[in-house]
């Protein structure tokens, strides 16, 4: 009976294993998206993500609806051609017509943030 009881163990181990979800860009390497990109408001420094990291300013990160954490995420204005890569950390944005929030020094190096949002194309990068 132990035995059986062991066996049965190791064997959901073994799927709970190899069923985990993975965090791979390569799976979404190539996916691109247009629209509109906006930026943390100051309210949310320091407030937990979805991915529970700490939304700093400071730090290259977004918040995308589908795409999983850890992504990374190349994000150019094109309008100007600016672009900087990000790392997705929390879900969102929840404003009809938006695609991606980036964080408030992610979106300075796209746009002037007195704009509060910009025409983006966003691709996923290894």
């Amino acid at each position: 009976m132990i035995l059986r009881l062991l066996g049965l163990i190791s064997i959901l181990s073994i799927t709970a294993c190899s069923t985990a979800p993975k965090n791979n860009n390569q799976d979404w390497l190539g996916y691109t998206e247009s629209g509109v990109a906006s930026y943390y408001a100051d309210k949310h420094q320091n407030q937990k993500t979805a991915s529970g990291e700490r939304y700093r300013h400071r730090a290259k990160t977004a918040a995308h609806k589908k795409l999983p954490f850890g992504t990374k995420v190349k994000v150019t204005n094109v309008n100007n051609d600016k672009s900087v890569v990000v790392t997705i950390n929390d879900r969102g944005p929840f404003v009809r017509g938006r695609i991606i929030d980036l964080s408030k020094s992610a979106f300075q190096k796209v746009s002037d943030t007195r704009a509060g949002t910009a025409q983006v194309k966003i691709e996923v990068v290894p």
